[in-house]
């Protein structure tokens, strides 16, 4: 959240992802979801052009844990912010 230039949360996982399928979201990142919070959305992001995956970068599956979205242009940079968060979370630890 730090490095972002800002954060809308409706506080549903499937209207975060239709924002970002329509354009009025640029990303959206989320733990734990389960699959009826995201199948329907998650198809809709990719029918638009937009990217999913896991926060490695791997495919998205709605069974995963872990949901990275993004509109496409920016979804590296996302990838990478959260890799590096991650790295630092660990080092805490």
């Amino acid at each position: 959240m730090i490095r972002s230039l800002a954060l809308r949360r409706p506080g549903s996982a499937v209207l975060d992802l239709c924002y970002v399928a329509a354009g009025r979201f640029d990303g959206f990142w989320e733990f734990k979801l389960q699959p009826w919070d995201v199948a329907s959305a998650s198809l809709i992001v990719m029918e638009a052009g937009g990217m999913m995956t896991d926060f490695q970068g791997f495919p998205y599956s709605i069974y995963a844990k872990e949901t990275l979205a993004s509109n496409g242009r920016i979804h590296e940079q996302m990838l990478e912010v959260i890799k590096n968060v991650t790295a630092e979370v660990r080092n805490e630890k």
